[in-house]
């Protein structure tokens, strides 16, 4: 009974670690909302990266380990894929619900996926994708139905930068995952922090604003990235790229409780059809594709 009761731990406890993973990534975005009143998206997003990157360069400390200059540029194009889809992400919640913008930023993986198989039945996943993506982007009478169309495009734009970040990061990642986060991470403040500056100055570091900015880090980088990297190890990769899928959900959820952000059914049903076609690509997939946003 004892190993038994082991081993069913064994395998909830990954999959219990990546939900909370996911669930933080999507709460650390509803409350990075607070500060665009205060700083801008924009700033949002310097403020972000870089608490992260000092977290990580401290945790992780990867200058103890030299690197080829192969890895240097994999980690460069990683970095800087990583910093555009954090901005852009966060450009497309000033004017779209947290959940549809998920669900737009995941065309970046589900595309990855499908362009690594080319297999003819992947185009039952295309299909439902296209689908869902469609009723999201129907222009509606007002904002309350009908998407922005610049928010939308932001969530395109991260949703590829974040097919960039897959491909890159796994190059990046094939001699240290950690230590290519952190450097990666830190590549991607360096690039995108001058634009928040630029755009609310020093007010980033105010009393105010640095310790929801921490908050954030903690919450969409620092722990998810250290709670997904232990749940990968310790299930397959097939389970691990299926349940990050709900990540859609989880965002829209997560605007829901945090934001109040009320989405249709319509809404709902197209969010949960990029879902499918998400897990579909997924579970059919030669080889699954490990996929972290946000």
């Amino acid at each position: 009974m004892s190993s038994t009761r082991d081993l069913a731990l064994q395998r909830l406890l990954p999959v219990a670690l990546l939900l909370v993973a996911m669930s933080s990534i999507q709460s650390g975005a509803s409350i990075a909302q607070q500060l665009f009143p205060m700083v801008g998206a924009s700033g949002a997003t310097s403020i972000r990266l870089l608490l992260a990157a000092m977290l990580m360069l401290v945790i992780f400390r990867p200058w103890r380990r030299p690197l080829t200059l192969s890895a240097w540029k994999a980690i460069t194009v990683y970095g800087v894929a990583m910093g555009m889809m954090n901005f852009l992400l966060y450009q497309a919640l000033v004017s779209v619900p947290l959940g549809i913008a998920v669900a737009l930023e995941f065309t970046g993986p589900l595309a990855v996926a499908v362009l690594t198989s080319r297999r003819p039945r992947d185009l039952v996943w295309i299909a439902l994708a296209i689908a869902g993506l469609a009723v999201l982007l129907w222009p509606g009478k007002s904002l309350e139905h009908g998407i922005d169309p610049r928010g939308a495009l932001c969530a395109l734009g991260a949703g590829a930068c974040w097919a960039l970040y897959i491909l890159f990061g796994r190059r990046a990642g094939s001699g240290s995952g950690t230590q290519s986060a952190a450097l990666g991470i830190t590549i991607a403040a360096v690039v995108m922090a001058p634009i928040g500056l630029i755009e609310a100055g020093t007010a980033i570091f105010s009393p105010a604003v640095l310790p929801i900015g921490l908050t954030i880090a903690v919450l969409s980088t620092a722990l998810p990235y250290t709670l997904e990297m232990f749940a990968l190890a310790r299930m397959p990769t097939h389970m691990f790229g299926t349940l990050m899928s709900l990540e859609p959900a989880i965002g829209a959820l997560s605007g829901l409780v945090f934001l109040g952000q009320q989405l249709t059914m319509l809404q709902w049903l197209a969010i949960g059809t990029v879902i499918v076609a998400s897990m579909g690509t997924t579970l059919t997939a030669r080889s699954a594709v490990p996929v972290e946003g946000g």
